[in-house]
């Protein structure tokens, strides 16, 4: 099978993301691999607040392509969505996906061909209101589950609204849900996560209350 590898950059919530994201790359068939092996595909999930963004991005596919120069390179995350140029003129990434288009990845690696400028495929981050369910798997011991995204707080200094859209939760039945399927896995400790979580119950699923 093709083999994907990911790396994560920022907060819990980009973890729980990428984990399930990883998940469906399984169900597509590929193996998952550390970073640090061959794989087919290395997928980055970027983040926007941290420091010297652009600079650790280019290192991690600097490390990607000492592993294997051919493989197919993705940036996701809120540094895709916020400067998604920015992300696709550095050397050997070929496919930026912004806020809404990362949950849908798989639809997106028909063709692994690597070209000489990456394909950018961002909304804009208006548009990114609906909410997708995620959670991740860290040490076996302790899961991160997301109940909420996005901020409505138009803080000067802050590039997370631009970057993550209007705030959106989960509905409870689905959080309850989502936290049963870890407890059967025998994780004992769940750690609830989302960019803004006070504003848990706000525009569930992207429609305003």
């Amino acid at each position: 099978p093709k083999k994907v590898a990911f790396y994560t950059l920022g907060c819990k919530l980009n973890f729980s993301e990428t984990s399930t994201i990883a998940r469906s790359f399984k169900e597509e068939g590929f193996q998952r691999v550390d970073f640090s092996e061959s794989a087919d595909i290395y997928v980055i999930n970027t983040c926007s607040v941290t420091e010297n963004a652009d600079k650790r991005f280019k290192t991690i596919v600097k490390q990607a392509q000492k592993v294997n120069e051919d493989a197919f390179v993705i940036a996701i995350g809120c540094y895709a969505q916020l400067k998604p140029e920015e992300l696709a003129d550095v050397d050997g990434v070929d496919l930026v996906l912004g806020a809404s288009e990362k949950f849908k990845i798989t639809d997106y690696i028909n063709d692994l061909t690597k070209s000489d400028f990456a394909e950018i495929h961002s909304c804009e981050i208006a548009e990114a209101d609906f909410y997708v369910s995620a959670y991740s798997f860290g040490d076996r011991t302790r899961a991160f589950l997301k109940v909420q995204d996005g901020c409505d707080y138009k803080c000067t200094y802050c590039t997370i609204p631009l970057a993550s859209g209007i705030s959106r939760s989960d509905k409870l039945e689905n959080v309850l849900k989502n936290a049963s399927e870890i407890s059967a896995k025998g994780i004992k400790e769940i750690v609830l996560t989302g960019v803004n979580i006070g504003d848990y119950g706000k525009g569930e699923f992207g429609n305003k209350k």
